[in-house]
């Protein structure tokens, strides 16, 4: 992939980013399809990774547990909180973010 491709991938999949409540993404959890990306980790281009298929980038974030497959944990946890995520599809799966709880 050139630069433009990236480029024009980058801005594609940030323009589809958005906010959402974690209880309307159950469906996909339940389907093992949610993959979570940890806070200060940049989304947009985390999911750039997954979508060219970065095999040594992707793997070199789940060594250090800067991208998971949402847990029971995390999925009833934030349930409880009724927390909003940020996503982004990248068919098949969804990257979810959670902010970082500030001060």
């Amino acid at each position: 992939m050139n630069s433009s491709e990236s480029s024009e991938l980058l801005i594609k999949l940030n323009r589809e980013t958005s906010k959402i409540l974690w209880k309307d993404l159950q469906r996909f959890y339940a389907q093992g399809a949610v993959l979570v990306v940890a806070p200060g980790v940049d989304l947009v281009a985390t999911a750039a990774s997954v979508a060219n298929d970065e095999a040594e980038e992707i793997s070199a974030l789940m060594k250090n547990e800067k991208l998971i497959k949402a847990t029971e944990y995390i999925a009833t946890t934030w349930l409880a909180e009724n927390c909003e995520v940020w996503a982004v599809v990248v068919a098949p799966w969804v990257l979810v973010q959670k902010e970082r709880n500030l001060p």
